[in-house]
């Protein structure tokens, strides 16, 4: 992955987190060149980097998507679930991203 691939990622994920609910979807749409599975790797790394942290409402928000990403691709068995991945970050609510 460039470096500047990476910076694209990281900007779609800043997007989504800061987007309104429901939002997400038309925003992922909207970018479709960086929908891979590295964009789901960026996630789950976030994701992690959130929860170690302390965002875990950021955290689940990221895995959630990272997840519905991957079983888009076909990548779903590669990607963990998060109560496994990250037991602190679980939670049944996804609603609030930030």
């Amino acid at each position: 992955m460039t470096e500047q691939r990476e910076q694209l990622y990281f900007n779609l994920i800043d997007e989504l987190l800061k987007c309104p609910n429901g939002q997400e979807p038309e925003i992922l749409e909207s970018k479709p060149e960086l929908i891979d599975s590295g964009l789901v790797q960026t996630m789950l790394q976030v994701a992690t980097m959130f929860a170690h942290e302390g965002n875990q409402d950021g955290a689940q928000f990221l895995f959630f998507v990272a997840r519905e990403l991957a079983k888009e691709l076909g990548l779903y068995p590669e990607v963990p679930n998060t109560e496994a991945a990250n037991p602190e970050a679980a939670n049944p609510e996804v609603a609030n991203k930030e």
